[in-house]
């Protein structure tokens, strides 16, 4: 095990002298999480966030019939939590699963509090990645409606290629909040077009 690709994630952002680094990393748990084993489920209280070192998780919410919503996906290099949950330190409103074997590095919401006392940055280092999820939220619900789904779908592809190559169809459909039968058409008409 290697703490290089999340100390580098962290080096986008801030920079950590030799003690800090230290510290940010006795602070870290490493799991390996096999695939379709919950990493959170709903009603669980959220007591962590989790780098994803590798592999694919998924966090999504179910309806009253049990229909899944996917909320977001997160692979390799990026990070994952219920955040209105871990931040409020509150029970789960999604269940956070891995869709292929993974290994996360989980931060406590202690050890979270904890850090930015003992190494400042982390303050910034977090701000910075709460509003880049913001941000990435608000565009998604923006497309969601006002976009068509076809164009919902090769948005997606654009900006996520690396995960439409990991997930299923079916979970890629309930992301962008359509049928699997309708994605498979629109993937239909576009490979006739193509031709």
């Amino acid at each position: 095990m290697t703490y290089d690709s999340i100390l580098q994630n962290v080096a986008r952002h801030i920079r950590l002298d030799e003690v800090e680094t230290g510290r940010f990393v006795s602070m870290l748990a490493y799991r390996e999480v096999p695939k379709k084993t919950f990493l959170l489920k709903e009603g669980q209280l959220c007591k962590s966030i989790s780098y994803v070192h590798s592999g694919a998780l998924r966090a999504y919410c179910l309806d009253k019939d049990g229909k899944e919503s996917t909320i977001m996906f997160a692979i390799s290099d990026w990070w994952i939590t219920d955040m209105f949950c871990f931040v409020n330190e509150r029970p789960a409103m999604m269940n956070v699963e891995a869709i292929e074997d993974s290994c996360v590095f989980q931060l406590s919401r202690d050890n979270w509090e904890g850090l930015f006392g003992e190494v400042p940055g982390f303050e910034r280092f977090f701000r910075i990645l709460m509003q880049n999820a913001y941000t990435r939220e608000q565009l998604r619900v923006m497309e969601n409606l006002s976009l068509p789904a076809e164009e919902r779908y090769d948005n997606f592809l654009k900006k996520y290629p690396r995960i439409a190559g990991q997930v299923t169809q079916k979970q890629i459909a309930s992301y962008l909040g359509i049928t699997p039968e309708f994605l498979s058409m629109i993937r239909k008409n576009k490979s006739r077009r193509a031709i």
